[in-house]
């Protein structure tokens, strides 16, 4: 079975699978009895299919822009007037060889207008003037001077002369009644206005299902659709033969039964869907840096209107379509929004900022201009939140045990009916009435079609792709508490196959909670922590000295030093920042006013590539300075000089050079991180075009920055370690090449499955490439946390073990469920079908099948399938890459269960009459009843049995488990309610005290008996691993 499930079912991967892939298993699965359930939690393609023609469209329209600008620019200038059609004559051959010929010729017509107007202008020097646009009365009676639509054709559009027109970025700043440096007045009144002309940042989202829609899709169901059917025959043919009610009893059972099986599957459906709600909201979080009502804070980004000032940095996703208000080194990655991967340079002169695209280098303030659905962000997150996400590994595999089980099942069906029905022809065709047919003849006949059709009901297990579903869900809400957000659902069950994770240091292994502790500033080494420390660094060096290096650490930063609404301050960054920054203030420096005091001219910001920031300063005199700093061999490697304590510069010799380097190592020998300050006068020459000089920097100072390990990163390693999964800690200032190289040759060299934590932008390829992609959640970039499959909300290490278990649980009780399911599937079928054709009767009913089908499916899985993890599963090791899903253990336990339950069912059918001492016209109703409780009591204890695979002792835990413990109390509840109340409807009779202690019995021996199965596999194991240890 495993080799067929690999080789028509293999081909979905956890992630990044093609959709070629999705839809060859869907092919092989066949008719299904309910594809609305079966295929609801599978990815809409078609919907895949709509977002990646509308990025081909926004690529189109990208490229076309190009093509007119270029043409304008070259071919305007050189043409005259006259000569204007040959222009436009040029522009149409250029179209005619764009890529997508449809769209192309949809706009061509407004497209050569729109180029016959820029040129025209262009040649004349005519600029679209304020007066061509006219304010909508809404919006002028709101209070503002522009309305969305004219926005959106501005930013969209890339118009730069329609900007122009408006006065630019600052006109539309005024027109959005906002301000460039204090952002939006934000008072109740105006938000509710703005968001009145301008809309909600939020995206059209599918309505949510409700309950009665879960019941509508469970009475899809198409054996229960033919079961219905014939319940209303039944019901009339009976009632038309034997009166009512007791002609209608069979047809009602029948009836009641469904009823049942929808409402109950319809609730455990309603209750993922609900569940699956709340983490997409949690998915959706994200906050940004605002400057609102004149101070910085954070807001979310659903919160945003238009006039927003939002501050962005690399890593950061654009909330919305805006214009770039000021900034240093901007490039934008608009391949989320038109798959083209070339970053795009934004400046003053190209100021147009999309909605979903990310920052990939640089820092800017942008000025929110269209939110929501008037984005194309929008309108593409619409379509793709139709389209779901991937069907994981495991759901595809039980799809494929579910179509082979459901055809043998499909199968015996047939055979059961055609014995069955065989059967009456025979005993009618002695009787000599084989032409003679009665209302009783009838409704025995449409007996025997409906029991066929309640084991392709039982036989098909409809509910084990659903129960990976449940699992995951159960698993996913119960992790949110565990502070890890599961983004796709495949990482749930992957993590539980990791054999590798390769772990970031800082922020995962360490608190992230960065302090300068060490410093070595003009060759004095001094120890920091307290301000009697910082007063000693002070008083050892000059004030020159000091003002150069408050200058470097203030101006040359990603941070920044504010204050709340209550005044407070509070320094914003990364945690290197922040120390860094604290570190200025407690020497005394004053942020704002020496950032007052110099002008910033360039910046270069930090990446890990050159591992170094730098910044070009215009200091008050109006020469120039640069200030560089960051991995401390690089920067050193950088100088050739550094200045004393009383500012005099001196030429680093080699002496002094290796003093110093013995300085850093002795720092990072006490486990610090070590950063170099360094800057360059430059001459009045340099322009903000020039590069940055790389070399000639003086050093102005060494400083150690501590990161103390986490509590419980220690025992968290020795977990994994004794769950056979290694640790990975990447180190030596690796590149984000180099990690990606390490995922990829563990995967694809040594076959491991591999699981990666990333905080940065440049962590995204790893990230990506991984099996499982651990995002950290505090102090992870969105880029990070787009590429990874699971967000750890407190990047703390003890978390990502804590997932690995879980995803051990989820693996492990799938596997329990599907056990238990096979198990009910073989012995139901088995005992009809021989049964049928042994004496021409089938002993369990199709009222009965139905109920044990609900049993193993809906209730099973709510069960079995949401077991919590317990310590014991990181003591195993892990199922790898090539493990099988269906083991030995589970076969062996499915066939040791299946043997003992048949012997039980054929024992009392042969000797259940002498045993019980039946007689009379009722013997056979009390043998078949006794049968029916004897086969559910096997399968109650067969689901406790099932609670471990390999443990003989099953009971460890169990009343921790709320849920197992209700499954199984509803479950004999309603055994005794069938047999002692609903007999005219389930063709039961009450039985006696001794009769129920007897089938109890017959079930709860299937415990010793598994008992025994799990004992004789642990003698193997033992024998095995003698001769080894000899």
């Amino acid at each position: 079975m495993e080799s067929y499930l690999n080789e028509n079912f293999g081909g979905v991967r956890s992630k990044n699978t093609t959709d070629e892939a999705l839809i060859r298993w869907r092919r092989v699965c066949g008719v299904v009895k309910n594809p609305k359930r079966r295929f609801r939690f599978t990815a809409n393609i078609s919907k895949r299919s709509e977002a990646a023609a509308m990025r081909r469209t926004n690529q189109n329209r990208k490229l076309k822009r190009r093509v007119v600008d270029d043409e304008l620019r070259r071919d305007v200038v050189r043409f005259p007037l006259p000569e204007f059609n040959e222009i436009l004559q040029k522009f149409g051959r250029l179209e005619e060889e764009a890529v997508d010929t449809l769209v192309l010729l949809k706009e061509k017509l407004r497209v050569a207008v729109l180029v016959s107007k820029a040129a025209f202008q262009f040649i004349h020097g005519i600029a679209s003037t304020p007066n061509e646009y006219t304010i909508p009365v809404e919006v002028k009676d709101a209070g503002f001077g522009i309305c969305a639509e004219e926005l959106g054709s501005i930013v969209e559009g890339h118009d730069i002369k329609k900007l122009k027109g408006h006065g630019g970025v600052e006109g539309i700043a005024s027109k959005l009644c906002t301000s460039c440096t204090d952002g939006i007045n934000a008072t109740h009144d105006s938000v509710k206005a703005r968001q009145d002309v301008y809309g909600l940042n939020k995206f059209t989202e599918s309505p949510p299902r409700g309950f009665w829609l879960f019941v509508w899709e469970a009475l899809q169901d198409m054996t229960l659709i033919i079961l219905g059917v014939c319940a209303i025959v039944s019901l009339l043919v009976g009632v038309a033969s034997e009166g009512w009610p007791t002609g209608a009893h069979d047809g009602l059972g029948i009836v009641a039964s469904i009823l049942l099986v929808v409402f109950v599957t319809a609730t455990s459906d309603y209750r993922q869907s609900l569940q699956f709600k709340d983490l997409d909201k949690e998915k959706k979080k994200i906050s940004v840096h605002v400057t609102r009502n004149g101070y910085r804070q954070k807001l979310s980004i659903y919160d945003l209107l238009p006039g927003e000032l939002v501050h962005l940095s690399i890593g950061d996703q654009v909330p919305a379509d805006g214009l770039f208000v000021s900034g240093f080194s901007l490039l934008i990655n608009e391949s989320s929004l038109t798959g083209e991967s070339e970053p795009v340079a934004i400046t003053a002169d190209y100021p147009f900022l999309l909605s979903g695209t990310k920052v990939q280098d640089g820092s800017c303030k942008m000025l929110v201009t269209t939110v929501g659905m008037r984005t194309q962000w929008g309108k593409l997150m619409a379509t793709l939140s139709e389209g779901g996400d991937d069907e994981t590994p495991l759901q595809v595999k039980l799809n494929g045990v579910a179509t082979i089980i459901g055809k043998i099942g499909l199968f015996f069906a047939v055979l059961t009916f055609a014995v069955l029905t065989q059967s009456l022809f025979s005993h009618k065709w002695q009787e000599g009435t084989q032409l003679f047919w009665t209302g009783e003849d009838a409704l025995k006949l449409l007996e025997y079609f409906a029991v066929a059709v309640t084991i392709v009901v039982v036989a098909v297990p409809e509910g084990l792709p659903l129960a990976v579903t449940l699992s995951l869900a159960f698993a996913m809400k119960k992790m949110m508490n565990d502070k890890a957000l599961v983004r796709h659902l495949a990482a749930c069950e992957t993590m539980g196959s990791a054999t590798c994770i390769c772990s970031d240091k800082t922020g995962t292994l360490t608190t992230n909670h960065m302090t300068v502790v060490k410093s070595c500033i003009c060759g004095n080494i001094t120890e920091v922590g307290n301000p009697k420390e910082a007063d000693s660094i002070r008083s050892n060096i000059s004030d020159s000295v000091l003002k150069v290096l408050l200058q470097s650490i203030f101006n040359n930063t990603g941070g920044d030093v504010v204050r709340d609404k209550s005044g407070r301050v509070e320094i914003l960054g990364t945690p290197t920042e922040t120390a860094l920054l604290e570190f200025g203030l407690s020497l005394g420096g004053d942020f704002q006013l020496m950032r007052q005091e110099c002008k910033l001219l360039k910046v270069e910001p930090f990446n890990s590539a050159k591992k170094r920031m730098a910044v070009v300063l215009q200091l008050p005199d109006g020469s120039l300075r640069a200030h560089c700093k960051g991995a401390s061999e690089i920067i050193l490697d950088a100088c050739d000089k550094y200045m004393d304590s009383t500012g005099n510069i001196i030429p680093l010799d080699e002496p002094s050079f290796n003093h110093l380097k013995d300085i850093i190592e002795r720092f990072a020998g006490e486990a610090l991180r070590t950063l170099c300050l360094a800057y360059l006068e430059l001459e009045d020459d340099f322009s903000q075009t020039s590069q940055i000089p790389s070399r000639g920097y003086t050093l102005l100072g060494i400083v150690g920055i501590k990161d103390p390990v986490r509590p419980g990163v220690k025992e968290s390693v020795e977990i994994c370690r004794s769950a056979g999964i290694t640790v990975r800690m990447v180190m030596a200032r690796s590149s984000p090449l180099d990690k990606h190289t390490l995922v990829t040759n563990l995967r694809s060299i040594f076959d491991e499955v591999v699981a990666v934590t990333g905080d940065g932008t440049n962590d995204a390829p790893a990230l990506h490439e991984a099996d499982i992609g651990l995002a950290m959640g505090i102090a992870g970039t969105e880029v990070a946390k787009e590429s990874a499959d699971v967000i750890i909300l407190d990047d703390n290490f003890s978390t990502i073990v804590t997932v690995a278990k879980w995803g051990r649980s989820v693996y492990i009780n799938i596997q329990k469920f599907v056990q238990f399911q096979l198990t009910v599937n073989v012995v139901a079928l088995g005992v009809n079908f021989t049964s049928a054709c042994l004496t021409g009767n089938a002993p369990l009913t199709a009222v009965q099948l139905l109920w044990v089908n609900m049993i193993m499916d809906t209730l099973g899985a709510l069960a079995l399938a949401t077991e919590p993890p317990n310590d014991e599963l990181m003591k195993r090791s892990p199922v790898g890459r090539k493990g099988n899903f269906i083991s030995n253990v589970m076969w062996r336990n499915i066939i040791g269960q299946a043997v003992y339950q048949f012997f039980v069912i054929w024992y009392l059918q042969a000797h259940g009459k002498e045993v019980f001492q039946l007689d009379g016209p009722d013997a056979d109703l009390v043998l078949n009843t006794l049968i029916f409780n004897s086969f559910v009591f096997c399968q109650v204890f067969n689901e406790i049995n099932s609670r471990e695979m390999e443990k003989i002792n099953v009971l460890e835990g169990v009343l921790e488990n709320y849920v197992f413990v209700g499954v199984i109390s509803c479950t004999v509840i309603f055994q005794i309610i069938i047999v002692e109340y609903l007999g005219t409807f389930a063709s039961t009779t009450p039985l006696t005290l001794f009769q129920w202690i007897v089938c109890i019995l017959f079930g709860f021996l299937g415990m010793p008996v598994g008992a025994a199965i799990k004992l004789i596999h642990h003698l193997d194991l033992q024998e095995e691993t003698t001769p080894q240890a000899k």
